[in-house]
């Protein structure tokens, strides 16, 4: 009555992967990518050219949690071979703002006219590139990638004025995955 759950993920020519103890490492081309994977009764190992992740029970959850992990798996190898990319759009209408990545974080200058910068966090070792009136977002990592362009559109949120007037900010425009 159990059926077990399996899924296979095959491994590009180019990529190493190696799994010890509950870490899973992916190295290619583009960059390198860890992610810890645990769960109760579920399985990961690397034969041949593929990675196997397997259960042998048949409740939902480990069923879902096997579908999960494979869909992790498949965006570490992705981003290690071909990577991450979010374009974004600034836009402004009222007071031109000033956008400048230093470090681990980008600044916004004069958004709406504010004395104040505003600054969003840039996460693990995705690259911001600023030009002109769009920003480039590129990693290796499809969360670490997303989190910083979320970042960046939730620090240029507009509070107190109409959103239909007041269209300023910072909006993804582009996600090439």
């Amino acid at each position: 009555m159990a059926k077990e759950i399996k899924k296979e993920i095959p491994i590009p020519e180019d990529v190493t992967v190696t799994f010890s103890g509950k870490i899973l490492s992916v190295s290619g081309p583009k960059g390198k990518n860890e992610r810890m994977f645990w769960y109760p009764g579920i399985n990961i190992e690397i034969a041949d050219s593929e990675i196997i992740i397997d259960t042998p029970f048949s409740k939902k959850t480990q069923k879902a949690m096997v579908g999960t992990f494979a869909s992790h798996v498949r965006n570490m190898l992705h981003g290690v071979t071909e990577g991450f990319e979010y374009r974004m759009k600034v836009v402004y209408s009222h007071f031109p703002m000033q956008v400048k990545a230093e470090g681990n974080k980008l600044t916004i200058g004069n958004f709406l006219g504010e004395k104040k910068s505003r600054s969003a966090k840039i996460l693990g070792d995705t690259t911001v590139k600023v030009s002109g009136d769009e920003v480039i977002i590129t990693g290796v990592n499809k969360e670490d990638v997303g989190q910083t362009a979320a970042n960046i559109e939730q620090a240029t949120k507009i509070k107190r004025f109409d959103p239909r007037i007041f269209q300023d900010g910072i909006y993804i425009v582009e996600k090439t995955a």
